[in-house]
């Protein structure tokens, strides 16, 4: 079994911060790229921001300069730190990892439960 499991998430004023984690347990061999996707009402999910396991980051145009992702790896645990936050960030953020179970297995992309982020005032 593998869990991705988040926490981080909340109520906050536009132009505030906050930071998300996820930290996947279980059967795991190696992990390659993690990330973050959102998905807000009415809309399909988005990615956010990804990173790979030698730190090489992508994001997407509307968070890029505000929202920062990082990763753990000897704790397979992945971070999202949020910064001057708008009212459109508001989404439930979703961690992945695309990963191994052992050796000889194929990576399979693992999602989290999600969490909800709001900004309002």
């Amino acid at each position: 079994q593998v869990q991705l499991v988040e926490s981080g998430g909340g109520l906050v004023q536009p132009g505030g911060s906050l930071r998300l984690s996820c930290a996947a347990s279980g059967s795991i061999f190696s992990i390659n790229a993690m990330g973050w996707y959102r998905q807000a009402p009415g809309k399909s999910r988005e990615l956010v921001a990804a990173i790979t396991n030698d730190g090489s980051t992508n994001y997407a145009d509307s968070v890029k300069g505000r929202f920062t992702i990082s990763r753990d790896n000897a704790k397979n645990t992945v971070f999202l730190q949020m910064n001057s936050l708008k009212a459109e960030d508001t989404a439930v953020y979703y961690c992945n990892a695309d990963l191994r179970r052992t050796l000889w297995a194929t990576a399979t992309r693992y999602w989290g439960q999600g969490t909800q982020v709001t900004v309002s005032s």
